[in-house]
């Protein structure tokens, strides 16, 4: 079974209707191991809320969307504190915020790619000589699943 580290970026894809919600929703049919940091429910929930907020969705969809997300089929294999110097070390050789890099320290653990929606993410890894495949964009899992 192939197995993934999914990110907030493509959480959220399954929480509300955004561009590549479909690719992201394909990633729940069953025939991959999802992983994240915990972080992942942390980061969707601030975008819930974000969009909240913005008057983007109602109490209502977020508190839907909260459930949804609580019982999504993703494990976390490790605590925080067990990523975080690895996740640093990331960050400090990326040159990337730290956050992200909690889902890369997870990759490497697993030898599961991170999938992500995130392009500046997906960029940076992607042009680093020994990480570069170690990330998938969401727009390039529907080529996969064909």
């Amino acid at each position: 079974m192939t197995g993934y580290v999914v990110d907030a970026s493509v959480a959220v894809k399954w929480l509300v209707e955004e561009v590549l919600s479909d690719e992201a929703a394909a990633l729940l049919d069953g025939s991959s191991t999802l992983v994240a940091p915990p972080l992942l429910f942390a980061e969707a929930a601030n975008a819930l809320w974000a969009m909240r907020r913005r008057g983007n969705i109602g109490a209502a969809d977020m508190a839907e969307a909260v459930e949804i997300l609580r019982t999504a089929p993703v494990s976390t294999p490790l605590p925080m504190p067990d990523l975080t110097a690895a996740a640093t070390r990331l960050a400090s050789d990326l040159d990337h915020p730290v956050y992200d890099c909690f889902y890369l320290a997870l990759a490497i653990h697993t030898q599961y790619p991170v999938v992500t929606a995130d392009t500046r993410f997906h960029d940076k890894v992607r042009g680093h000589p020994y990480l570069a495949d170690r990330i998938r964009h969401l727009t390039d899992m529907s080529a996969k699943k064909a």
